[in-house]
């Protein structure tokens, strides 16, 4: 899958993360998922990859996902170096 790497038994799949005022977005070139909280969020990704066949029974699989700093206005970007970056890991 475009955007993932795998480190021993675990692949790692890459996604930018917003929010437009109601949800949380998760998207990369191939994928992309909504919902109003991290944990649904969290939820929809890993449904849309089960049923892409991306995550197999048995196997584990790291979500990476980096906040889009094009969000934040560029004069408050100084204070904000990384607004937040976060890893979910899933087992199928």
């Amino acid at each position: 899958m475009t955007g993932s790497i795998r480190v021993g038994d675990v692949v790692m799949i890459e996604f930018i993360v917003s929010h437009d005022g109601k949800n949380w977005i998760a998207r990369n070139e191939v994928l992309c998922a909504e919902a109003p909280t991290l944990e649904e969020l969290d939820n929809e990704l890993k449904k849309l990859l089960r049923e892409k066949g991306c995550l197999e029974k048995g196997k584990k699989l790291d979500i990476f996902m980096a906040f889009d700093n094009s969000t934040i206005p560029v004069w408050m970007r100084q204070y904000a170096q990384h607004y937040f970056n976060r890893i979910v890991r899933v087992e199928g």
